[in-house]
């Protein structure tokens, strides 16, 4: 990446962003967090500049630098993103680890975080801002919304449409061809053999409804 890069967000995903970027020898300026007791610390010799709304930060956004939202709760991320589209008229970039496997025939968005050993098959599409955890597996022709969780080691099976902001557990495996609706849950370690409503909390082997 020719820009530096701003990564939003001090937690989480946040340390293992950074290790990806340097890993492709881009440039991390700084992350920014709303947490003051972080700011001017630093994690692997890069500072915590300040808030997330610092003018003086996001304006520097799209002219001289990149974004990435390193955070893990789903609707915090996507209050970022939209600062971001609204006023920077600006897209997160990818941060996709070296030891990924990503298809050529694969379609992949804006703002994803790609974790070392993810594997990515033949026309499987990754919308935007979701995050694939170390070793999960998107199999050929499946399809994941925006701002989708996948945990370490989960398999989506193929042809699996899942839609927007979908979490998927650690281990869980999703049988060929089932549809997991906008907003589910499903459990660490759960196997799910039938399509899922939307908003549906499950869990188990097979995975069952525990809310709804």
């Amino acid at each position: 990446m020719e820009k530096p890069i701003i990564i939003f967000g001090a937690k989480g995903i946040a340390h293992p962003a950074l290790e990806i970027f340097n890993s492709h020898d881009a440039v991390v300026y700084g992350f920014l967090d709303d947490d003051a007791s972080l700011h001017q610390k630093e994690i692997n010799n890069v500072a915590i500049l300040g808030k997330l709304e610092d003018d003086g930060f996001l304006k520097l956004i799209g002219k001289k630098c990149e974004a990435f939202v390193a955070v893990d709760d789903p609707k915090y991320r996507e209050t970022i993103v939209k600062l971001l589209n609204e006023r920077r008229k600006t897209q997160p970039v990818n941060a996709l680890h070296r030891l990924a496997y990503i298809s050529t025939d694969a379609g992949i968005g804006h703002g994803n975080f790609i974790n070392a050993k993810v594997t990515i098959g033949a026309g499987a599409e990754i919308g935007n801002h979701c995050i694939l955890h170390t070793n999960a597996t998107i199999e050929h022709q499946a399809k994941l919304g925006d701002f989708v969780q996948v945990g370490a080691g989960a398999v989506v099976n193929s042809g699996v449409t899942i839609e927007n902001g979908v979490f998927i557990g650690s281990g869980v495996t999703i049988v060929s061809g089932v549809k997991i609706g906008k907003n589910a849950r499903i459990g660490a370690g759960s196997v799910v053999i039938a399509d899922i409503e939307a908003n549906q909390t499950v869990f188990g082997n097979p995975a069952q409804v525990i809310d709804k």
